[in-house]
């Protein structure tokens, strides 16, 4: 018998109205780049359990990573019951789960994959990103295999096993008159589709072509956000803003703004559960509700919010399949309480190559990395963020030189109406322990920029 099995049995004996157990087997490996070398090389391999109760509408939760003590964790757990406050509106966890088999989610050369042949991986990141002009490489691969199951005394019983692999170079130059910098980055679920010399390249490019920056002054710019500064203001911006429940205790920036325009026409945000390759891609989310694609913002208009079932209860609503029970690297973790959040966040492509957006740009910057970046007052979408490297001067539709950090203070609901093209260049885009992306660049107007 699982242990699974036997918290549910138990949980049954004790007469607990609902049991949810979580079950999730991870390998990771970790190369970590110093110095412009490998460093060290990490392999970690653990188990562990989440259990939630039920019981008169009261919910008690326990972690645990001793499946030989399951039953006694139960026990614990349910001795906390009648310290805790009835959740009247709690209508019940699921009964089944559709499992439906998505492409590219799991790849056994991954899962088996040997140390040597990640350090390989990892020392390919290195060769790439190698110049005379850079004087130092660091960065990180990360390898994630993992099995998740979930059970509960309602019937449903799922399983589902991932594979996830990221990888990110940070190349620093101390050619020029100060220190700057480049980022290369790439993610995905399978090894066919990861190049392990492109980020090298990026990172290299990125950085030689910020030696010697100029100035910016402060002022008012067109500005072309790259894929990966567009994740982060998805990440830590953007996203928050469409939780239910944030929404629904009027603190996102469009609480007020239900079925309005509040981007462009050709803005469409949507939470893609199902695209090939996407780090939070899944068929079933953490709870056991089948995922779907949600249009969070279609042609420019707010349409739908995302949620899990404890926030959705509360509002006498449905779920929308977003429990999350998200790990501190990549994938799932067996954290007993879920959150609600987007799996992949996508921006539909536009029709404008990078270059094009450029041409048409007479007085902006074209910034490719962004540090920093919070919202100052969520509840009016007022938001900051810092360009530090990376940042280009764009003058008459031409690039004329690497530019020095700024500071951006800007409004969210101001520069979705103010995006005036959006590229054709999607990327899979994932900021540290943060929400997973797929985004093309975003160019917005009229954004007060600080030199620093």
């Amino acid at each position: 018998m699982s242990a699974l099995e036997k918290a549910l049995q138990h949980s049954k004996k004790k007469r607990i109205d609902e049991c949810e157990i979580i079950f999730v087997k991870k390998n990771i490996t970790t190369v970590r780049i110093t110095d412009s070398e490998i460093a060290e090389i990490k392999q970690n391999y653990d188990e562990s359990f989440g259990i939630r109760l039920i019981h008169e509408k009261k919910i008690a939760t326990i972690q645990t990573t001793k499946k030989e003590e399951i039953e006694n964790s139960v026990d614990l757990a349910f001795s906390t019951i009648s310290n805790l406050k009835s959740r009247e509106f709690w209508k019940g966890l699921p009964e089944t789960a559709q499992n439906t088999n998505l492409k590219g989610t799991y790849d056994d050369k991954l899962e088996n994959i040997s140390g040597s042949n990640s350090m390989d991986i990892a020392q390919s990141m290195i060769n790439s990103a190698n110049s005379n002009k850079i004087n130092t490489i660091t960065g990180s691969l990360n390898i994630v295999s993992e099995l998740f199951e979930i059970e509960n005394s309602n019937g449903l019983h799922f399983n589902d096993k991932s594979t996830y692999i990221s990888g990110i170079i940070n190349a620093e130059s101390e050619q020029g008159i100060l220190p700057v910098s480049g980022i290369g980055h790439a993610n995905c679920r399978t090894l066919s589709n990861f190049s392990a010399e492109q980020i090298g390249q990026d990172a290299k490019k990125m950085c030689i072509e910020s030696i010697n920056p100029k100035k910016i002054n402060s002022d008012v710019y067109s500005i072309i956000f790259e894929p990966y500064s567009v994740g982060e203001l998805l990440a830590f911006v953007v996203g928050s803003n469409f939780n239910f429940k944030t929404f629904s205790e009027k603190k996102s920036c469009f609480s007020n703004n239900f079925e309005d325009k509040i981007a462009v026409e050709d803005f469409n945000l949507t939470d893609d559960p199902h695209i090939p390759e996407g780090i939070g891609t899944k068929s079933v989310d953490d709870e056991g509700m089948t995922t779907r694609k949600n249009s969070l913002v279609e042609k420019g208009v707010f349409k739908n919010t995302f949620s899990n079932l404890f926030d959705s209860y509360k509002e006498d609503k449905e779920s929308t399949g977003n429990a999350a029970r998200l790990s501190s690297l990549m994938g799932r973790s067996s954290e007993p309480i879920p959150i609600s959040a987007p799996h992949n966040l996508k921006i539909d492509s536009g029709k404008s190559s990078q270059e094009d957006m450029i041409k048409d740009t007479k007085y902006g910057l074209l910034i490719g990395r962004l540090w920093y970046t919070y919202a100052v007052n969520p509840i009016k979408g007022d938001f900051s963020c810092t360009a530090r490297s990376g940042i280009r001067i764009i003058e008459n539709g031409e690039i004329k030189g690497p530019g020095k950090s700024v500071r951006i203070v800007h409004n969210l609901p101001t520069m979705l109406k103010n995006i005036s093209e959006i590229g054709n260049n999607q990327q899979n885009v994932i900021q540290w322990a943060s929400l997973p992306s797929i985004t093309p660049s975003i160019k917005a107007e009229n954004i007060k920029v600080n030199s620093i």
